[in-house]
């Protein structure tokens, strides 16, 4: 049997891999906002041109400020614009981890599916061959092969 992936990580970068994720939301609990998907459609996240709209009003506040609104609190834009860099990098890198991670389960998965049908079809082998106990093994695991009926066509509708 030919697997796609190998698991390549020993037991106890497994266990330090957890323990970095729980410190990682200890760290963060209570820091981080969860807007309801009602604040989402609220707030929404700006768009590219409008980033580049801050990144030019940040720019022009860093190099003439002179001509920057006295309305805008500027120590809390500041602070804002900082997180909100911070953040984003954070994020790029913890969707980059999860994509890998991902990737890495569904390569993981389709061996032991791909296992998981090679096991079944000697179930089937040893069943028809008349080994005890096999019997039992099929029936259970047939439910998860439903047959669907075929299709007729009456009055030109399919039903």
């Amino acid at each position: 049997m030919r697997n796609v992936i190998q698991d390549q990580l020993t037991l106890e970068e497994k266990n330090t891999a957890e323990d970095l994720i729980t410190q990682l939301e200890t760290l963060l609990v209570g820091k981080l906002s969860a807007l309801t998907e009602k604040e989402r459609q609220d707030y929404k996240a700006i768009n590219e041109k409008n980033k580049l709209f801050v990144n030019k009003v940040w720019d022009y506040r860093q190099h003439s400020q002179s001509l920057s609104s006295p309305d805008v609190d500027w120590e809390e834009f500041e602070k804002d614009y900082k997180a909100r860099s911070f953040s984003e990098n954070l994020l790029g890198r913890i969707e980059s981890l999860a994509y890998r991670i991902e990737s890495t389960k569904i390569l993981h998965d389709y061996d032991n599916y791909q296992d998981a049908l090679n096991d079944y079809a000697y179930a089937q082998y040893s069943k028809g061959a008349g080994k005890p106990g096999f019997t039992e093994k099929v029936a259970e695991l047939k439910q998860f092969f439903a047959r669907t009926k075929s299709t007729s066509k009456t009055d030109g509708q399919i039903s």
